[in-house]
């Protein structure tokens, strides 16, 4: 009896101290609870309202993989269409281009007459009986005196002398002419600068080496008869300046400048 009247006490014991808590532990969660609740209800309220909007009536889940296969395939269609129409117009330029280079068409006649051209032009080396002349400046050191009655002037080749020998060697029949071993044509420009020469935008020094193939004795009749030339010969012979003038078999290279049109002007 006492055992069971001590149990009976501790478990009424321990449903008044489980009484007691439980009402305490409540009141201590209400509070907290109170506040959550309404901002929990108001962040739901906004998720729906953003969710409708962006769906616009629309399921948010719905399956566009049908319509990006078919995009696809559709710009798949359109880029082999476009190889087969580049393919067929790139076989049609083949053939014309073909038939117009075949043995009767123009652009086999045209390159015919280019290639016969070229050597006339210049752009082959040619190789030939012709004239060779030298021009140099007289030999004289710094410190030597100059001759009486002359200047520096005097004992330089000019640009009006290799003027006068080049324009005796074309007026003489020359077929092809290089001067310091550089191809020049009928409209090339030789200037000099001081008592250098500039030719197609380089400088050369003297002597100066003038070559033409053709008639030997053409091109020295033309050069003899040459007012300019006759000049320089006095003057060289009279102030020791240098004159060669030799006949033997030379070589004129290819002209090798550019051919690009630098100026034009309309004839009246």
């Amino acid at each position: 009896m006492e055992y069971t009247s001590g149990a009976a006490s501790w478990q009424k014991v321990l449903r008044r101290a489980a009484a007691a808590l439980l009402p305490r532990r409540a009141r201590q969660r209400r509070p907290g609870w109170s506040i959550g609740v309404p901002l929990i209800a108001a962040a739901a309220g906004l998720l729906f309202t953003t969710t409708a909007t962006t769906a616009g009536g629309t399921p948010l889940r719905e399956d566009r993989r049908p319509q990006l296969t078919q995009l696809i395939e559709d710009r798949r269609e359109q880029v082999a269409a476009s190889e087969a129409k580049a393919a067929r117009l790139r076989t049609e330029v083949e053939e014309q281009t073909a038939a117009l280079a075949g043995a009767d068409g123009p652009i086999k006649t045209e390159r015919d007459r280019a290639a016969a051209s070229r050597q006339a032009a210049g752009f082959t080396a040619l190789t030939g009986s012709g004239v060779t002349v030298e021009l140099n400046d007289a030999d004289r050191r710094p410190d030597q005196p100059l001759p009486k009655g002359a200047s520096n002037d005097d004992l330089v080749v000019h640009q009006g002398d290799v003027q006068a020998v080049v324009n005796a060697l074309w007026a003489g029949g020359a077929e092809a002419m290089s001067i310091m071993n550089v191809r020049v044509l009928s409209t090339s420009a030789v200037r000099c600068v001081g008592n250098t020469l500039l030719l197609h935008g380089r400088v050369y020094s003297p002597p100066f080496k003038i070559v033409a193939i053709g008639d030997p004795a053409e091109l020295q009749r033309a050069l003899a008869a040459s007012e300019g030339v006759r000049v320089f010969k006095e003057v060289a012979e009279h102030y020791q300046l240098g004159y060669v003038e030799r006949v033997s078999t030379v070589t004129v290279p290819a002209f090798e400048d550019s051919t690009a049109l630098q100026s034009a002007t309309v004839p009246r």
